[in-house]
């Protein structure tokens, strides 16, 4: 069970996702306060509810289906910039800073190269034919 969940996080930018993720969680909970805290923040609460989300989708897209990890990274760190303007300077600028630099780890991660094979492949003849 170990050696799967090890080769599933392996094979996909998880750190990246994981960071994406927990900057939308705490871009997203911040406006999440009592209502009497809420009705003074308006509607700047709501668009920080939204863009924490669309950092969750984003972090969890870059799990799901890690073809996309450089559309996702570069989306990360639009809504994270977004986010410092439209939701209390980012959440506080943690969310920002740690939806950037997950970003960045979603755009930067590569997959493993396959392992050579064991049997070298022939060369070509100069001979033409």
């Amino acid at each position: 069970m170990l050696l799967r969940w090890r080769r599933w996080r392996r094979s996909r930018p998880f750190w990246g996702g994981l960071v994406t993720a927990a900057a939308g969680v705490e871009i997203a909970v911040i406006p999440l306060a009592p209502l009497t805290v809420m009705l003074h923040q308006g509607v700047a609460g709501a668009a920080s509810v939204l863009l924490g989300a669309v950092l969750v989708v984003m972090g969890l897209s870059a799990w799901f289906a890690p073809q996309y990890r450089s559309l996702a990274g570069i989306l990360t760190a639009m809504v994270a910039a977004t986010a410092l303007v439209l939701s209390n300077l980012g959440g506080f600028l943690i969310g920002t800073l740690a939806g950037v630099i997950g970003g960045a780890m979603l755009f930067g991660w590569q997959p493993d190269a396959p392992p050579p094979s064991p049997h070298p492949a022939p060369r070509p003849s100069k001979e033409t034919v």
